[in-house]
């Protein structure tokens, strides 16, 4: 175990802490770039103080609290960097680089869960009208952009995966069974999802027409990506796809606002459970390791609850005027 106080730079701190993350628990690098923000935040603040943050003690913890309180900040902002400091000092007590955790104790603002925002089943309807309509329409060089929107549209649709999963699928997820897909979501957890006859018919159909004219996304093809692009990364980005989703939903007659990946992968969920479906089972098809996310959800079990009981119980039938 190192001595406590042997690590006296925020910097080194913060780094042995993300290299965890992404070692051990297989950490995005969205996450691990939301982590490091808020902990160089943190340590910023503390330096006005003189302390590190391996120095930190609990009475400059409940300073930074209520100096976040006092800015303005948002319950859930605030919950949030308090949250990632207590996980920081968790590693940092394990690991023996300090005798105690000065966030022990402490307890996040309050926040009222907010609902998800969705679509209503006749909107992504439109939405995918308009978008099959757009890949059947167009030609020349954009044709491939507007199959590709329709594709990713279904399979977003159908499965309700994270848009970065989406983006990021590799080519051999298409390998063996055309009707399933095996996505490797948070913290490397791998689950199942099943694809709809529309998905695969949308799939094949981007397949088949390839990235450019006359190049074909064939196995031979040399990609790793299903969506490549020429992008850092290798394929499709999020950005850009969220991009062509608002603009679909002008296209569409839809609020650009309202529309984007995370969106349709909330009314995935909303318009599963309203036809009927377990809260388990839509908890494993969004790769949800704790039930309890699935649970915003819960809205809809319980209007859909509410209409069966005022449909079928006896005493919520209306009365029959007497004659």
């Amino acid at each position: 175990m190192s001595d406590p106080g042997t690590l006296t730079t925020n910097s080194q701190a913060i780094e042995l802490f993300l290299d965890m993350l992404a070692s051990e628990r297989g950490a995005a690098e969205n996450t691990l770039a939301a982590y490091r923000r808020d902990l160089e935040h943190a340590g910023h603040i503390f330096s006005r103080d003189g302390v590190t943050l391996v120095g930190a003690h609990p009475d400059i913890i409940a300073r930074y609290l209520a100096s976040l309180a006092e800015e303005g900040l948002a319950p859930a902002s605030r919950a949030r960097r308090l949250s990632a400091l207590r996980q920081l000092y968790r590693f940092l007590l394990a690991e023996g680089m300090v005798s105690e955790d000065p966030t022990h104790g402490f307890t996040g603002p309050k926040k009222a869960r907010a609902l998800p925002k969705t679509l209503s089943i006749a909107e992504v309807d439109q939405l995918i009208d308009t978008a099959r309509q757009r890949a059947d329409l167009t030609h020349g060089a954009k044709r491939y952009r507007a199959v590709r929107l329709y594709c990713l549209l279904e399979v977003l649709y159908a499965t309700g995966l994270r848009v970065t999963e989406l983006v990021s699928l590799p080519r051999d997820v298409l390998t063996g069974d055309d009707r399933i897909l095996t996505v490797k979501g948070k913290g490397g957890r791998e689950r199942m999802v099943p694809l709809s006859s529309n998905a695969r018919a949308a799939l094949q159909g981007y397949l088949q027409l390839g990235t450019t004219a006359g190049e074909s996304l064939s196995p031979t093809v040399a990609t790793r990506w299903l969506f490549p692009s020429k992008s850092a990364q290798g394929h499709l980005t999020r950005q850009r796809f969220g991009q062509d989703l608002k603009e679909l939903a002008e296209d569409t007659g839809l609020d650009p606002e309202r529309v984007s990946p995370h969106v349709l992968r909330h009314a995935f969920a909303s318009h599963l459970l309203d036809r009927g479906a377990d809260l388990r089972a839509v908890q494993q098809l969004l790769g949800h390791a704790d039930i309890s996310t699935t649970e915003i959800y819960t809205h809809v079990l319980q209007e859909r609850l509410k209409k069966l009981v005022e449909q079928h119980h006896p005493l919520a039938a209306p009365k029959k005027s007497p004659k």
